[in-house]
């Protein structure tokens, strides 16, 4: 059964999908909805920061629709569960290319995007990934590939520098999810930063996705002597609660550091308030900007939802239809050629996330990086990396 979702509540029949599918996709239908696709894992192990993002785009077509819509048609966002699956993400993006939509969105997590993002390119339409940060991906996947997010290599420096700079810290353990382009990539960058800048790497151990019990890690992490300063884990959000957890559980307080994939719920919830301390990760800003931007973003999302963003990929997912929507009325047209070079001449665009510039050279946007505590279970700021003021 195909997992899909639309705003209006109108699905294609079987019927009509498997017709469509046999039609090339040149443009978009110039009468009735503009549809954006939008790929999501909204179960699984990637849901926890898929299913915000989903949200934040639902709210930002929402709001442009409640303003009288783009180029005076209302935008439809038409999502599909990939259930944090690369089958069903294949399978997903080969229907969502014959559903007439102007662009897609889609994915907190580099793995995902490979799994969807070239039928995109295949086809000739814009693909821009709400969360995923592997620096790279435009370049593996071609011209019709856009990032909303920063870069690994960013958020690795970033969290990098905050280590050494702020917390001290000389010799770091760290550990990787090694089935995960993303989490393979932020180690990677991390360790370059960090030996770059004289400081050491005691060890580095791996895990798969899907495990749950880190008692291995956890026994090589106490028989390292000396002990290290810290542990740097690599994880994708499924993993973040329960290797916290673990690690409380087994007597070690040492502080624990990660990238955005730290940026869940999970990371409190599952160790609970009493174990969920000295966790420090990089992730997305937003949360310590007083830009009228992220103000107006938060009330909307809790008017609209019942609840404050879950994290930073809520506005991530509005911010990847806030560009397409920006690419559309500036190409004042549906057609994927125009809204590609719409979409490459982006500049300054005003993001809840951080300005939006892309360029020749690439179309991963520098962005401003957070650094966020968590102590007893609660979330806080505590500074904003800059690349321009680091590199």
């Amino acid at each position: 059964m195909k997992r899909r979702y639309f705003l209006s509540g109108v699905a294609l029949s079987a019927v009509a999908a498997a017709l469509v599918l046999t039609l090339p996709t040149t443009g978009t239908a110039q009468d009735g909805p503009i549809r954006i696709a939008a790929l999501y894992n909204l179960t699984g192990g990637m849901s926890s920061i898929d299913a915000p993002a989903l949200n934040g785009a639902k709210l930002k077509a929402k709001e442009i629709n409640d303003a009288g819509g783009l180029l005076g048609r209302q935008v439809e966002i038409v999502a599909y569960d990939t259930r944090t699956d690369q089958q069903a993400t294949a399978t997903a993006a080969q229907e969502a290319v014959s559903a007439d939509v102007v662009a897609g969105i889609g994915f907190g997590d580099t793995t995902f995007v490979m799994a969807a993002a070239p039928t995109f390119q295949s086809a000739g339409i814009p693909f821009v990934t709400s969360g995923a940060t592997h620096p790279k991906l435009p370049e593996w996947v071609g011209d019709h590939m856009f990032m909303t997010a920063f870069g690994d290599d960013d958020q690795s420096f970033a969290i990098a520098d905050y280590a050494i700079d702020e917390l001290k810290l000389d010799n770091v353990m760290v550990w990787t999810d090694n089935s995960m382009d993303f989490t393979k990539a932020l180690s990677t960058f991390f360790k370059q930063r960090y030996e770059d800048r004289g400081k050491t790497i005691v060890e580095d151990v791996s895990f798969m996705m899907g495990d749950t019990d880190f008692s291995g890690q956890i026994a090589r992490l106490k028989a390292l002597d000396p002990q290290p300063d810290a542990v740097f884990i690599s994880a994708i959000p499924s993993e973040a609660g329960v290797t916290v957890r673990q690690i409380r559980e087994a007597g070690l307080d040492l502080p624990i550091l990660s990238g955005d994939g730290f940026d869940t719920p999970l990371v409190a919830e599952v160790p609970g308030p009493d174990l969920a301390n000295d966790v420090y990760f990089s992730t997305h800003t937003y949360l310590a900007d007083d830009r009228p931007e992220v103000g107006e973003f938060i009330t909307g999302y809790e008017q609209e939802f019942g609840t404050p963003p879950e994290n930073a990929f809520a506005p991530l997912g509005y911010d990847a239809v806030g560009l397409i929507a920006n690419a559309v009325e500036k190409a004042g047209s549906v057609d994927h050629a125009a809204v590609r070079e719409a979409l490459a001449a982006t500049s300054e665009f005003k993001a809840v996330t951080g300005e939006i510039s892309y360029s020749r050279e690439t179309m991963v946007p520098p962005k401003p990086i957070s650094i966020i505590a968590v102590q007893n279970g609660e979330f806080e700021v505590l500074s904003i990396w800059r690349p321009e003021e680091t590199q």
